[in-house]
């Protein structure tokens, strides 16, 4: 198997490598410094800065899979308008995953990829519209909560639940009915 890494990838890798370094970086010292900003809960300004500049430099949404192209692609994808392989992703991913901001500044964050990439695959067209391109465009995230009433951690191993009719309620819109 042929492990290397297509001309594109190592440019994005390169680019990527380079906006963390000169971009996220500094950012990242400040907010350390800094406490993280006024508000715990609110992404500090210098944070959607970093995201608007990285999309605009075609940084964004760099995980989608190889096959993921057409106007989506161009709307929301990486530079170049379609996704890359696993193989290509790699490197780009190691170098994310030296800093705490640097995969939400890329739209490339975990719970939103995976989650993305199910939709991007199997979501009906209403799924996407209404799921998919706000998670791409960066305007909504994903989110894992639970809660394991008499069971004595919250280690996901340990859960004694069967979720039932979560895309029941996802394809509704019923977001609090409980079944």
């Amino acid at each position: 198997m042929n492990f290397s890494h297509s001309p594109r990838a190592v440019e994005l890798t390169k680019a990527v490598q380079s906006f963390i370094q000169g971009e996220i970086v500094p950012v990242e010292h400040e907010l350390r410094r800094s406490g993280g900003g006024a508000e715990p809960w609110q992404v500090p300004e210098e944070v959607h800065e970093l995201r608007r500049r990285a999309r605009e430099q075609g940084l964004w949404n760099l995980f989608l899979p190889a096959e993921h192209e057409g106007p989506c692609a161009e709307r929301l994808g990486t530079r170049g308008g379609t996704g890359l392989t696993n193989v290509d992703y790699a490197p780009i991913a190691e170098a994310t995953g030296w800093s705490f901001l640097a995969p939400y500044a890329f739209n490339c964050n975990a719970r939103d990829t995976g989650n993305a990439e199910v939709l991007l695959r199997y979501g009906s067209q209403k799924q996407k519209d209404r799921w998919l391109d706000p998670l791409l465009d960066g305007r909504i995230r994903s989110a894992f909560a639970m809660t394991e009433p008499g069971v004595a951690s919250s280690h996901a191993t340990n859960m004694q639940l069967t979720a039932v009719g979560v895309v029941a309620r996802m394809e509704l819109g019923n977001h609090g009915a409980t079944r």
